[in-house]
């Protein structure tokens, strides 16, 4: 049996558990070697630029990378948009359609002024200036996080936008997926870079990379422990690490789809898969879906380890412990396979995204739907959200006053203001006081 099954009320089980999500919160964590690691080689590309950039492209992706291949030509994304299959291509354009059409339609207004004693005060939304997308690669090719990433940034009004994206580990280009969708949408700056050094190299600038205020994207835990050093001379997203799912099923749900869903993200490499449900009987059908399903994937190498190293599927007493499980997982995808997903949605708190009934695929979240796959992972949805349009807006309040305020306004902020010690403050009121 690949995936572990455990029974909350069990005391062993449950201290299982807990390590499991103190496993997901340390990766969040800005300590041990791994830090030290990620904190050198940003110093390294700090002092040095391009040089230090190409000498870790060297040592983790292609030891035969150079200064030239740092950023993609025109040509080359061109040449791999007219290299895309027309099916692909129509995917890819419909793909971008959904997403930007959501997310101008989530995307907020300035809301009108509003009158308070005499003072028109209102909020305005002003996009960021310069973001920095990181897309992973390496293992894999993700144009999907182009579009997840570069869409909601451009309905933001974002004006620059620069893409990362690692050519394959052991040489080659960048996919000419990645490549193609960056011309479609019209990205002009793009690097094949990733890891740790693109985030160094967008934050600090080097002769071949412009430096930025943001930087958004998913990635390994170097990429996201990079993003929280860095955090402070740049906004960083939140944490967009290894992907997981947490699926709250009970004996109405189809056992082949929640299995599939579930090896869906173990495919992933690393990927977290959870199981939480109070039925014994569902849970037995589902691992037994996922061990027939197995065989057939291209990936089970990378499957298996996640599921016996990083997934399990758990067994609660209650529903009101099936809710605070799941809520405590906090995950980047959450899937109700319920019979009434609406209502249970009601009673939880925390997830990246959730996908209600067992006839979603999260999958569908990933590629097409409209929402972003970039999600908070790490049980850190339980404060911050998926990446949106409002990723890359500004809030800034706004206040007037048409004539000087009022005598009692006046000496009601001055009273404050002395309260605190400042007379300055409340002289600047004072000051403004009708004679």
């Amino acid at each position: 049996m690949n995936l572990p099954i455990h029974v909350y009320d069990a005391a062993d089980s449950r201290k299982a558990v807990t390590a499991l999500i103190e496993r997901l919160r340390r990766q969040v964590a800005g300590e041990g070697d791994l830090a030290e690691t990620v904190a050198s080689i940003m110093e390294d590309v700090r002092t040095e630029g391009d040089h230090a950039v190409v000498r870790y492209m060297r040592k983790w992706t292609n030891p035969d990378f150079t200064i030239d291949m740092i950023r993609v030509t025109p040509d080359e994304m061109d040449n791999a948009a007219r290299s895309l299959e027309a099916p692909v291509r129509e995917a890819l354009a419909e793909a971008i359609a959904h997403v930007r059409q959501y997310q101008q339609h989530v995307k907020p207004i300035d809301p009108p002024m509003i009158d308070i004693d005499g003072a028109q005060v209102g909020l305005r939304f002003t996009p960021i200036e310069r973001v920095g997308l990181h897309v992973p690669g390496g293992k894999a090719a993700y144009p999907s996080s182009v579009i997840m990433l570069a869409v909601p940034a451009q309905v933001a009004g974002v004006p620059q936008l620069s893409v990362v994206s690692p050519p394959p580990t052991g040489g080659g280009d960048i996919s000419p997926l990645v490549l193609g969708v960056c011309h479609m949408l019209g990205l002009e700056r793009v690097y094949r870079i990733g890891g740790a050094q693109a985030i160094a190299a967008l934050t600090y600038g080097t002769q071949s990379v412009e430096p930025v205020d943001f930087i958004a994207g998913p990635g390994n835990a170097y990429t996201q422990q990079a993003k929280r050093q860095m955090f402070g001379q740049i906004g960083i997203d939140g944490f967009f690490g290894p992907s997981e799912i947490v699926v709250l099923a009970d004996d109405s749900a189809n056992p082949d789809y929640i299995a599939a869903d579930l090896l869906a993200q173990a495919e992933h490499d690393p990927g977290c898969c959870f199981l939480v449900s109070t039925s014994r009987a569902i849970i037995d059908r589902v691992v037994e879906a996922i061990e027939l399903q197995l065989p057939s994937r291209r990936r089970r190498e990378a499957i298996v380890k996640a599921l016996r190293e990083w997934s399990a599927a758990i067994v609660v007493p209650d529903e009101s412990a099936a809710y605070e499980l799941v809520d405590t997982f906090a995950a980047e995808h959450v899937t109700l396979a319920v019979a009434d997903p609406q209502a249970v949605l009601a009673k939880l708190r925390h997830g990246g995204a959730f996908f209600l009934g067992d006839t979603t695929p999260v999958a569908s979240g990933d590629y097409y739907a409209g929402p972003s796959h970039c999600l908070p992972t790490g049980t850190t949805a339980r404060y911050n959200s998926g990446l949106s349009v409002y990723t890359f807006l500004k809030r800034s309040s706004v206040e007037r006053y048409p004539a000087a305020p009022s005598a009692r306004a006046i000496e009601h902020i001055a009273t404050l203001a002395e309260a605190e010690g400042l007379d300055a403050h409340a002289e600047s009121l004072r000051i403004r006081k009708p004679m």
